[in-house]
C-alpha cells in the first residue's frame, strides 16, 4: 500500500473511531463522568494508572476509584490523609492494590500544592517534540515522597526502555482536542504534535501489519519508531491514529484476518 493509501486508509479509520460512541466501551468513560478540570485529569491519571488487563474490569474498577473519592477527585485529593483513607474498602486491580493507591493519592495530593498540578509538571519538563523525557521527569516528582519500592512499577519510565502506554494513553486525553467529543484536550500548554502513539499489543500488531512498524518489541525504541512513522502521515495531529491502530486491532481483528 503506497503512503497516500495508506493515509486515506487510516484517515477513514480514524473518523469510524473517534467518535463518541467510542466512550461507551473505553476506560475514558470514567474522567468523562466529571466536567472540572482538576476532575476530569486526576479520575483520568487513576484509571489510565489501572488500564491493562480486561476492559470491563478496568472500568468497573475506574468506577469504584469514582466512589472511593466520593464523586469528587480533585476535593479528595486535596482533603486526603492516610488516616482516614485506612477506613476505605482495601482496592485492588491485578497488581495494583491499596497501598499503591493511598500513595498515589499522596503524591497526586503533593503534586497540586507543591508542583502547579498535573498538567503543570509535564509542562514543564516536555521538549519540543516529545514528552517522553517529561514523563521519565514525572515519574520522579511523583515518587519524591517516601513510598515502597513495589509501587514504582505502576508508572513506567520511557528512558528505561519502556512505551508506556497507559501514560501515553492519558496524556493523548489530556492535551489532544478531537472535536469529537472523546479526548478532552484540557491542557492547552502542550500541543497533539508532542504526543507519541499508546503502542499495545493491538495498535502494534496493526502497525506491523502496515509496515509502520518493524521492530518486534514493543518497547520505547518501537514507540519511537512508529512515531516518526505517524507524524509523516500527519505532522500536527500524529496520535489521531491511535483511534485507527486500536480499532483495527481490538474490533475489526485486522490482522487475524489478514491471515485467513
Amino acid at each position: 500500500m503506497k503512503q497516500n493509501e495508506l493515509k486515506d486508509f487510516l484517515d477513514e479509520k480514524v473518523t469510524v473511531y473517534n467518535h463518541p460512541s467510542f466512550i461507551e466501551s473505553d476506560p475514558i468513560q470514567i474522567p468523562h463522568l466529571f466536567t472540572k478540570k482538576e476532575d476530569i485529569e486526576i479520575s483520568a491519571f487513576l484509571v489510565a494508572t489501572i488500564a491493562w488487563g480486561n476492559r470491563k474490569s478496568i472500568i468497573n474498577n475506574g468506577k469504584r476509584l469514582v466512589e472511593i473519592m466520593g464523586n469528587s477527585p480533585y476535593d479528595f485529593v486535596m482533603d486526603f490523609s492516610e488516616e482516614n483513607f485506612s477506613n476505605v474498602e482495601p482496592f485492588v486491580h491485578r497488581t495494583f492494590n491499596h497501598i499503591d493507591l493511598a500513595y498515589f493519592f499522596k503524591s497526586l495530593n503533593n503534586i497540586y500544592i507543591n508542583h502547579g498540578g498535573l498538567e503543570y509538571v509535564f509542562s514543564k519538563y516536555a521538549e519540543k517534540n516529545s514528552l517522553q523525557p517529561a514523563i521519565h521527569h514525572f515519574k520522579k516528582v511523583f515518587f519524591s515522597l517516601p513510598h515502597l519500592p513495589r509501587t514504582q512499577k505502576h508508572i513506567s519510565d520511557p528512558l528505561k526502555n519502556s512505551a508506556a502506554k497507559r501514560i501515553n494513553m492519558f496524556l493523548r486525553w489530556m492535551v489532544r482536542n478531537d472535536n469529537a467529543g472523546v479526548d478532552f484536550g484540557i491542557w492547552e500548554s502542550l500541543s497533539p504534535s508532542q504526543l507519541s502513539c499508546p503502542l499495545d499489543v493491538h495498535s502494534g500488531n496493526v502497525a506491523r501489519q502496515l509496515n509502520l512498524l518493524k521492530r518486534k518489541q514493543n518497547d520505547s525504541k518501537a514507540l519511537e519508531e512508529l512515531d516518526d512513522a505517524l507524524r509523516k502521515l500527519d505532522k500536527h495531529d500524529p496520535v489521531k491514529y491511535d483511534f485507527a491502530l486500536f480499532g483495527l486491532g481490538a474490533f475489526e481483528k485486522f490482522t487475524e484476518n489478514k491471515k485467513n
